[in-house]
């Protein structure tokens, strides 16, 4: 099974920087039968990058949907997020903050970026089952534009 949209797999991109969290993400896709296509940025530069095609294959990445840490190095989620809110190929994108950042003030300033949604990692369960069950959920309530599809 797959979270699908019109027939096809979701494309998400997961900007982590921590491997034992992205793994247990993968992990919990994988064991709810969740075969999406998930790649992997460590910072929102690297996530910059696979958006923006400077990558050897030189193809931007088009995820469907972003889930985004906010405590990384190099650039924080926030920092990407006002990158992405300013390029006009970009600034529509999906994003749900996926942190361990429990403060108000980070949750107000996401929202103010135009994210979807505020998760917190420790309310997601170890093995991230309700993340897997908010996004199945998602996918096949919401409507979107054309051409975010």
């Amino acid at each position: 099974m797959e979270i699908s949209m019109l027939g096809r797999a979701m494309q998400i991109l997961l900007v982590e920087d921590d491997e034992i969290e992205a793994e247990a993400i993968r992990r919990s896709f994988r064991k709810y039968h969740l075969e999406n296509v998930i790649t992997v940025a460590a910072d929102g530069l690297e996530a910059l990058e696979l958006l923006s095609g400077r990558t050897r294959s030189g193809l931007a990445l088009q995820p469907d949907l972003i889930l985004l840490d906010l405590n990384m190095p190099r650039m924080s989620g926030l920092e990407f997020l006002d990158v992405l809110r300013q390029d006009p190929q970009l600034r529509r994108s999906i994003v749900f903050v996926l942190t361990t950042s429990n403060r108000e003030e980070d949750k107000v300033a996401a929202y103010d970026r135009q994210v979807a949604g505020y998760l917190v990692k420790s309310q997601l369960g170890e093995d991230f089952l309700r993340l897997t069950q908010l996004l199945d959920t998602y996918w096949h309530t919401i409507e979107f534009p054309p051409e975010a599809v």
